[in-house]
């Protein structure tokens, strides 16, 4: 994978981004356009829009990004338009109706994921895990794994890999967190690439301790996705 080149592209995203916002509240403090620039820019929907755009082009989970981006845009419209007004009690409900949609189109998730969980061990070649509102402990036992995905929202998990061998080439573990968080642990001889895309969180790569042994170069574990206001952790057992 070419980290450099997604990293690029990824400053690219963020300064077009940038560079729209700016424009727009430098035109609205020129008086060149008549609305608010101020009150939507920095509104919530705006950036949930931005933050679904994000989502739907580092993550495989292109329908949580749709999500985001239809509940911007239908809560934007009353701030760009001030003749149409929405009451404040609809929010709830058709935040209900969104996620519901969300959850029967997004058919590999695993109902019994969203409750609380522990130490449960698991033989599979892949990797489907959700925490919502929930967490636990998860070990995977493969001679073959190939990657995965891990969705944490309110929630949080741990991953145990240290009983897999990679299979070859490369193998994706696509990760959406928002507002929680993994933690992944893997064997100190495994070779791992994180190429997260951080929005106000993280995902850190812990050091190695006590080992100098070679990398198998033909086996690789890549970390991506994006970090919502969460974040993760590869560990090394």
């Amino acid at each position: 994978m070419n980290n450099n080149g997604n990293s690029f592209s990824n400053r690219i995203i963020l300064g077009l981004i940038l560079i729209f916002v700016g424009g727009l509240y430098l035109l609205s403090t020129l008086d060149l356009i008549n609305f608010n620039v101020p009150h939507i820019i920095f509104s919530l929907p705006f950036w949930a829009i931005i933050w679904g755009l994000v989502v739907i082009k580092n993550s495989r989970n292109k329908a949580f990004g749709v999500l985001l981006v239809f509940l911007g845009a239908l809560f934007l419209i009353p701030r760009i338009f001030p003749n149409v007004y929405y009451n404040s009690d609809i929010f709830f409900p058709v935040l209900l109706i969104a996620f519901g949609i969300y959850l029967m189109f997004k058919r590999n998730i695993n109902w019994h994921h969203c409750h609380n969980r522990f130490n449960k061990q698991v033989n599979k070649d892949e990797l489907d895990d959700v925490s919502i509102f929930g967490g636990g402990h998860k070990v995977i036992i493969s001679e073959n794994f190939k990657g995965g995905n891990i969705t944490a929202i309110f929630g949080g998990s741990e991953i145990d890999l240290s009983n897999c061998k990679l299979a070859e080439g490369e193998n994706v573990i696509d990760v959406l967190l928002m507002f929680g968080g993994t933690s992944i642990f893997v064997p100190k001889e495994w070779n791992v690439n994180v190429n997260v895309t951080p929005l106000f969180g993280g995902f850190s790569n812990k050091w190695r301790r006590n080992f100098s042994g070679p990398f198998d170069s033909t086996r690789t574990l890549v970390i991506k996705g994006v970090a919502l206001f969460g974040g993760g952790e590869i560990k090394y057992l």
